[in-house]
Order: C-alpha cells, then sequence, then structure tokens
C-alpha cells in the first residue's frame, strides 16, 4: 500500500454561474422566416470573415486591430452585432486554442507509450501501472511507423500553436466531413446543404444591463414580442421605427419564465440567440444570463443527513443511500440511459436519468450526492489500451465531465450539495470490501452498486474497508466487535453480541438429569467454567 498515489480529499462543486432557457417561436410567417434567413446569412458572412482575420493575426493580436474589425463590421452591420461578432470569434480562437493544447497532450501520451512498450521484448508482461510489450513482431513492426506517424503530427501541431495558427470550421468539421458521405450520414445533398448554412448562421445577441429590456439588439418584452435590429443593408425589411422587425411569434419561457420576466423588467442583461433546427424544421429561441455563484455549504453541514454515492457507468448511474456511519441503508437503485444516436438525444437521456435521480435524493431527504471526480483524457489514447478497441469506445461513451455539469446546475434548484471525491479505486475496493457482505438471498449486489458505497464512504471521510479486524488472537465478544461504520454512542450500531445467562450451545442445564443429556466431544478444549460436561458414569462393578 505503500506505493499507492495520496487520494485527494472530497469538496463541494460549487454551483452554476449562467443559466440558459429555450423554448420554440410558433406562428412565424413566410416573411418572418425570409427575414429571419436573410439576417443570419449576412451576419454568417460577416463572422465568418472576421473569424478569418483574427485567426490571420495569431499571436500578434492587439486591441487596435480588435477595433479596427469592429468598425468594418460596424459599417456592414451596427455598431451592437459588430460587438456580438467580435466577441463569438474571440471566443471561439480561444476555444481551438484550448483543443489544440489538449491534442498535443495526446500526442505526447500516446508516443511515450509507445516508445515504452518499444523498448520491452516482444511478449514480455506489463503491469498495473504500464503495459507490456507487443504481443508479435508484426505488431512491433507496424507501431515502429506509427510512432514516425505521430511524432510528424506532434511536431506540426507543435509548430501551429508556436505561430499562433489555429484550424477552425464555421459549421462544424463532422458536418464538413459529412458532406463527402452523403449516403452514410443518410442525407441529400439538398439537405447538407440546408445544414451546413444553417450552422454557419449568426442570430446571437449579448445583453446589456440598463438598456431597455436588457438588450437592444434582440429585444423580448414581459408580453412576449419578439423584435430584431435589422444590419444597415437590409433597412429596408423594416416594419417597425428605428430599423427593426417585429416578428409574429410570442415568446414565452415555461421554464424559469418568472426569472427571466424579472430581469427583462428590471432591464438587467439577457442574451439570445436564435437558431433553426432542420431535422425538425423548427425554429427556436434560447435566453441566457449570468447568475451570481451559490454559495457552497461545509462539506460538513452537507453530510449532516447522510449521503448517497452514485456510480457513473456507461448505461446507467448506479445509487446508494447511505447513513451518516456510512452504512448503506434500503436497496441500491439504478437509473439507466442510452448513451446511442444524435446528440439531442443523449443529452435528453442524461436529463432524465439525473432528474430521476434527484426525485429520488429529495423523496429520501438527502442533502448531498457523491459523485466521482472522473477523468478520462488519458485513458481515450488507443496506444494505451491497443486492441481493446469495445473498451476504448466504452469509456469515450461515458459522459463524465457533462454529467457532473448538468448534475450540478439540476441540484442547485433543489438544494442538494454536490460532492466530488477522488476515483482511485472505488470499484476495486467497494467490490473486495461491500459486494460480498450486501448480496442477500432477496439482492444481488453488483460492483456497480459496491463502488456507490465505496464513494459514499470516502466522500463522508470514513475508510471504505468494512470494518477494521482485530488481532487474530482476539478475534472473538470478549474485546467486543470492532467496527468503523457506526459510533459507539448509537443505539442501532452493530455491537457484542448480548450475554445470555446460563449453559452455553452443546452444553446441558444442571436439572438436566431425566432428559437426554447432549454430550460435549472430547475434542473440545477450553470450555468456559461454567459449562457442564456430561459424561457417561462408570460401570460399578464388584
Amino acid at each position: 500500500m505503500a506505493d499507492l498515489p495520496p487520494i485527494a480529499a472530497p469538496f463541494v462543486v460549487l454551483g452554476p454561474s449562467g443559466v440558459v432557457v429555450r423554448t420554440r417561436l410558433r406562428d412565424l410567417t413566410p416573411e418572418d422566416e425570409k427575414v429571419l434567413r436573410s439576417v443570419g446569412a449576412h451576419l454568417g458572412s460577416l463572422a465568418s470573415k472576421d473569424l478569418k482575420a483574427r485567426c490571420m493575426d495569431g499571436l500578434e493580436h492587439s486591441t487596435e486591430s480588435w477595433a479596427a474589425r469592429k468598425r468594418d463590421l460596424t459599417a456592414q452591420s451596427s455598431s451592437r452585432w459588430a460587438g456580438s461578432i467580435t466577441k463569438a470569434t474571440h471566443d471561439q480562437w480561444a476555444l481551438a486554442r484550448r483543443g489544440q493544447a489538449a491534442h498535443v497532450q495526446s500526442l505526447q501520451a500516446g508516443i511515450t507509450t509507445i516508445r515504452h512498450r518499444l523498448s520491452l521484448p516482444i511478449g514480455h508482461k506489463g503491469t498495473k501501472r504500464a503495459p507490456g510489450g507487443y504481443r508479435s513482431a508484426h505488431e512491433w513492426f507496424h507501431k515502429t511507423r506509427r510512432l514516425r506517424v505521430l511524432e510528424d503530427r506532434l511536431k506540426q501541431v507543435r509548430a501551429d500553436r508556436e505561430a499562433g495558427r489555429v484550424h477552425v470550421v464555421r459549421g462544424g468539421k463532422r458536418l464538413l466531413g459529412t458532406r463527402h458521405n452523403l449516403g452514410k450520414g443518410q442525407l441529400t445533398e439538398a439537405e447538407w446543404r440546408e445544414r451546413w448554412e444553417a450552422g454557419r448562421w449568426f442570430l446571437k445577441a449579448d445583453g446589456e444591463s440598463g438598456k431597455r429590456f436588457g438588450n437592444e439588439t434582440i429585444r423580448i418584452t414581459p408580453e412576449g414580442e419578439l423584435s430584431i435590429k435589422l444590419p444597415g443593408p437590409l433597412a429596408d425589411l423594416a416594419n417597425a421605427r428605428h430599423g427593426r422587425y417585429v416578428l409574429a411569434a410570442k415568446v414565452r419561457f415555461p421554464h424559469r419564465g418568472h426569472e427571466w420576466a424579472d430581469r427583462v423588467e428590471a432591464n438587467r442583461a439577457v442574451a439570445y440567440r436564435i437558431h433553426y433546427d432542420t431535422g425538425r424544421g423548427r425554429w427556436y429561441a434560447d435566453a441566457s444570463w449570468q447568475i451570481p455563484p451559490t454559495q457552497t455549504i461545509p462539506l460538513k453541514a452537507a453530510l449532516a443527513d447522510g449521503v448517497i454515492g452514485v456510480d457513473t457507468n456507461a448505461e446507467h448511474l448506479a445509487a446508494w443511500r447511505l447513513d451518516t456511519h456510512g452504512n448503506p441503508i434500503g436497496h441500491p437503485r439504478r437509473f439507466f440511459y442510452d448513451l446511442s444516436g444524435t446528440a439531442q438525444h443523449r443529452d435528453a437521456q442524461v436529463r432524465h436519468a439525473l432528474t430521476r435521480l434527484l426525485n429520488w435524493a429529495k423523496t429520501c431527504g438527502a442533502k448531498a450526492i457523491a459523485v466521482e471526480d472522473l477523468d478520462f483524457q488519458a485513458e481515450k489514447t488507443r496506444e494505451k489500451h491497443g486492441r481493446k478497441r469495445r473498451f476504448r469506445q466504452l469509456i469515450s461513451g461515458m459522459p463524465t465531465g457533462k454529467l457532473r455539469a448538468r448534475l450540478t446546475s439540476m441540484a442547485d434548484a433543489t438544494g442538494i450539495a454536490i460532492i466530488a471525491v477522488d476515483p482511485a479505486y472505488t470499484s476495486k475496493w467497494g467490490a473486495q470490501h461491500w459486494q460480498k457482505p450486501m448480496t442477500g438471498p432477496t439482492r444481488k449486489t453488483t460492483r456497480h452498486d459496491a463502488a456507490s458505497i465505496a464513494i459514499g464512504r470516502r466522500a463522508q471521510g470514513h475508510p471504505i474497508r468494512r470494518r477494521t479486524t482485530p488481532p487474530r488472537a482476539h478475534q472473538s465478544d470478549v474485546h467486543g466487535h470492532r467496527t468503523v461504520q457506526a459510533d459507539r454512542r448509537s443505539p442501532e450500531r452493530e455491537g457484542p453480541r448480548p450475554r445470555i445467562p446460563g449453559p452455553r450451545t452443546r452444553s446441558v442445564p444442571p436439572d438436566a438429569a431425566s432428559t437426554r443429556a447432549t454430550r460435549t466431544s472430547t475434542t473440545v478444549r477450553d470450555v468456559r467454567s461454567d459449562q457442564a460436561r456430561v459424561q457417561d458414569p462408570l460401570l460399578l462393578t464388584e
């Protein structure tokens, strides 16, 4: 155990800092859709040009070049549209830089693994911490070629990063690749073209506190009237004063509508985004605003009423409730989800599973949910797991970061704290110490259920081991049960068996002369003094 890495302490996850709500734009007229398409296409072309200019600047970008780009965009749209476009451009460039850094780390991890495995003899067995050598000379040869490919790729990516070059595709790289394989994507050329153009539109505007209804560019009144400030070249499409176009649709936000209405009436900043779903043929509007981060409660206060340990898996969440002493209560629960299909379907599945989990937590009266602080970035490389393609797909399919972020956001409205724990050895130690003891005639405990107990106990600061084993010479009730899962003052704790006065099992009570006596084996030693031995009387002979 001395070579194990240190276990990080659990901590309460910070609450969300923003809110996003969505609603569908209904009853749009053909003229409304025509205006939205025209505005989106015009601003989308400006956003593409601005992103190209920002990428060409690279690391030499400055406030002067930013101001010059904004002035050029203002002449073709408006000052507020120009501000929204340039801000979106900078966010996109920063995101590309972070992805580039992650790509460098992934390539370095793959190269290190290949070099290590090539240095070992063929067929050499690995350990738990490091993989072994390759299984055949054929595989060893092909890995040497792949090592050169990764090294060249790493050299190119490093050169791009040092020069400040990024590669960004407005509309999405995956959708761009689908153009070359429309049959696999089950799309016609016209359908792909419609989706591609809609993905490159730009119809979003940042809010501004103090302005009317919190946004001068895209404005939604408390009564639900939606109007858009048209760019200069499209001002002839206006149907209202000051170059604005009012849509026929009435907007209403079913989720958090009261919070949105309070901000709008107080003229506080609200950002809006209008987008078109080509698959459903529907228009949607998103409203977002910042909120002060929820003040986290102390860890001790969050664990005052116990905790619910949750183990994240590829197809379900395994949960078990623990009391304040780390003892499992009731039966384990499972919340299934299906991560196949589109991104919208996967997101909905995760959201529904978390909703069922939070509803159950509220029913139990728990105030904290413990989850693992997982990060599989280093585990997804194919160089580490070799031919275990199914295992790599399993790891890649687990929604670790998205699940914790969404759980934190959803739990913030319910008052339930989310506690992140170190994931080291929770599945292994949970199965070792808890799977067999919690399995009964009517309940089958899996490794995932046992892992949820380990996660909950680690959040409470208890060791995962079920109980402290006394010395072998004292493994009896003479010194009392040694336990770590209950306090000695708890009335329901597991304690020493009560002392029952009188003879013990396999001994005969004193008044059993007229009955058939139970004989003690002659091999039994160290019988207590209050037990009576029964022996056959000796025959009296003369």
